[in-house]
């Protein structure tokens, strides 16, 4: 395979097509994804025609923003071989090859097994077990643990800004409550700054679809495009509890649990909030600022994610939560 340096890491060069890398692997392939991000990818399953075992995963961009993407997802999964404990690195792709499809690259990975969490998440009567839930987040903060320790390096302050500050204020310019919201946040960010946490790998978009689970255990962890080594070990931390949170009232309002996560009461805010606390005492950061970090997170969704609406759904999110009372609710 021809190698090409990409940011400092040996990255294959793009040398064929897609379609000339699948004939020539003599697998079957199985597409099993399109985004529906306004920078969408194609994801590809090269299964095998013998075991019915997918052997190869293929992520496809659709345009020059997914590309930059797939590339920053080649350059973290390359750092990530030398960085990461044992455990993890079983449930992290490793880098294949680098093809064209369409002009574009397509980045081609091993496969990792295993079911998303999305699956039983979505399961009938599933979130309404406490026992379940709370099973659900013991097995994204054992991988999680295992994580963070392994690849922990210097005491930094705890810093969930990273320019999250500076995007809303330009995504949102023509919004007038948006100084308010900033000042707000900047006082949550200046709080959580007085704490430190270690660096460590950080995987940036840890949610529900991309944990995959044979039993209670995490077999495979995908998509790392927003990937990080070293980064802020709280912005994962947060993201799974408020994406867990958040799809709970999708039959409802949306955003309805993650209010109640924050603001209510009841078993599932403090299995929430214990997810956070746990998280964030395991970090060397007080327990008491598991809300400041949770809405550190909303506002960090609102900046980054390519979707406008779902931006400024979250923006409003953050502009309720962070100014509202407690409200009371037994179960989500």
């Amino acid at each position: 395979m021809s190698q090409a340096s990409v940011d400092g890491y040996a990255t294959p060069a793009v040398r064929q097509s897609i379609f000339d890398f699948v004939r020539a692997s003599g697998l079957r392939s199985v597409v099993v994804g399109l985004s529906k991000d306004p920078n969408a990818k194609v994801t590809v399953l090269l299964v095998s025609p013998r075991s019915g075992r997918p052997v190869l995963a293929v992520k496809a961009a659709t345009t020059d923003p997914a590309a930059r993407a797939v590339e920053a997802e080649t350059r973290v999964l390359l750092g990530l071989r030398a960085r990461l404990p044992r455990l993890a690195l079983a449930t992290v792709p490793r880098v294949v090859d680098l093809v064209e499809f369409r002009g574009r690259p397509a980045l081609v990975m091993t496969a990792v097994h295993g079911t998303p969490m999305t699956v039983s998440y979505l399961s009938w009567r599933h979130t309404a077990s406490p026992r379940r839930v709370a099973a659900d987040f013991d097995t994204v903060g054992s991988w999680l643990a295992d994580l963070q320790r392994g690849t922990a390096g210097h005491d930094r302050p705890l810093d969930m800004d990273g320019g999250v500050a500076d995007l809303l204020a330009r995504r949102f310019a023509a919004d007038r409550a948006v100084p308010a919201d900033l000042a707000r946040l900047e006082e949550i960010h200046g709080r959580l700054r007085e704490h430190s946490t270690p660096r460590t790998v950080v995987h940036g978009d840890l949610w529900l679809g991309n944990v995959l689970c044979t039993g209670r255990r995490v077999s495979g962890v995908v998509d790392w495009e927003a990937g990080a080594d070293p980064g802020e070990p709280v912005r994962d931390l947060v993201r799974f509890a408020h994406m867990y949170a958040l799809y709970l009232g999708r039959r409802t309002r949306w955003g309805a649990g993650l209010e109640l996560a924050l603001a209510g009461t009841g078993w599932f805010p403090t299995l929430f909030r214990r997810f956070i606390s746990d998280g964030l005492a395991r970090l060397g950061a007080p327990p008491a600022r598991w809300r400041d970090a949770a809405l550190a997170g909303i506002a960090e969704v609102a900046a980054l994610t390519d979707e406008e609406g779902f931006a400024r759904a979250h923006l409003e999110l953050f502009r309720r939560v962070a100014r509202s009372q407690p409200i009371r609710k037994d179960t989500p």
